[in-house]
């Protein structure tokens, strides 16, 4: 089984972090001096740059119920989601006829019939196609949807998956709450969308790397680390400052174990496609792994560029590292996610 595409598509509503920071204290949060002074703080310490929105920014001081703001994330996800998989399947050479499964991702609305649902007869998917909604995953829903679409094509009936991840962050966002942790997820979290084209070993579809091997790892005891309190608001975040101390602390062990189950150690690793959660995430899996800041790049790159986009973020990595970087025959890559769980996902390509 191979990775045949990966396309993102963005919002085309893009802001400097400073136009953002500054439309937070004003009119967000009305400029009430403390929560100004942790916003100016808290937006430059994310390490982002720009980030591009689902709507324009003064639309967002017009809506008012968790209603309004799930109205606005469905069409802005329908949208964006057809967008990527229109762009992945072209990549990959093929037409939504071609689609047997499709395996959606999202943590930031929520919709019935589902974004994959209504996408079936825009896109021109075929009625028998199967679809797999999957919610709550957050940011480990991009390589865990990987792991499941791999799942599908190495059965018999399966030979061509659509993996589609969907967040739109910006509309998660709760005036009310003036805590840490939402004003962190407020300058961090941006609005993207990307898709990628995953094929049996029987398809005929002979490009991009093979998905060698997944890993799922749980860890016990950990549901209060990261994740939503669902009220009549809508989302609020759950984001523990102990994320980064459980990512240095676990990645390392867990990335030596899968590697050392496939007879691989991390010197095989020619490629390291890490989940941009957060500056203090990243560098904490940087520092479990002993990597340099050099091998995750990319990571750093796509943080200041579009943020953290949750779910979507790894496939940004993923497709920005098919695009940039050769490798050898036979070398292998890995790429990384963490999540609501709390949770770990794992997957190793062969280029």
């Amino acid at each position: 089984m191979r990775i045949a595409s990966v396309a993102s598509a963005l919002p085309v509503h893009r802001y400097e972090q400073t136009v953002l920071a500054a439309f937070a204290r004003e009119r967000v949060w009305n400029a009430d001096p403390e929560v100004a002074r942790r916003i100016e703080s808290f937006f430059v310490n994310t390490q982002v740059e720009t980030r591009h929105l689902a709507l324009p920014l003064e639309r967002y001081a017009e809506l008012r119920t968790f209603g309004e703001f799930n109205d606005e994330w469905i069409r802005a996800a329908t949208d964006l989601g057809e967008q990527a998989v229109r762009r992945a399947l072209e990549r990959a050479g093929l037409e939504p006829r071609d689609v047997d499964a499709i395996v959606f991702s999202t943590v930031t609305g929520v919709a019935s019939p589902s974004i994959d649902a209504r996408l079936v007869n825009r896109l021109g998917l075929r009625p028998d196609v199967k679809r797999m909604p999957l919610f709550g995953l957050g940011c480990v829903a991009g390589a865990s949807a990987l792991s499941r679409a791999a799942d599908l094509v190495a059965g018999p009936r399966v030979e061509t998956v659509v993996v589609l991840t969907i967040e739109l962050c910006s509309l998660t966002v709760q005036r009310e709450d003036k805590s840490v942790a939402n004003l962190i997820a407020s300058g961090l979290f941006g609005d993207g969308a990307a898709a990628a084209v995953v094929v049996a070993d029987r398809s005929r579809i002979k490009r991009g790397p093979r998905i060698a091997a997944t890993r799922s790892v749980f860890y016990p005891d950990t549901e209060d680390v990261m994740g939503w309190h669902v009220s009549e608001s809508g989302f609020g975040i759950v984001l523990s400052p102990q994320v980064p101390a459980v990512a240095r602390e676990n990645v390392g062990a867990d990335v030596d174990r899968f590697l050392a189950s496939e007879g691989l150690s991390r010197k095989d690793i020619a490629a390291w496609i890490c989940h941009p959660g957060g500056p203090k995430v990243l560098q904490a899996v940087r520092d479990a792994l002993a990597l340099e800041d050099r091998d995750v790049e990319l990571s750093w790159r796509s943080l200041a560029r579009v943020g953290n986009l949750s779910s979507a973020s790894v496939l940004f990595v993923l497709e920005q590292t098919l695009a940039e970087r050769t490798f050898a025959p036979g070398s292998h890559g890995l790429l990384l996610a963490m999540g609501p769980g709390f949770c770990s996902e794992l997957v190793l390509l062969r280029f």
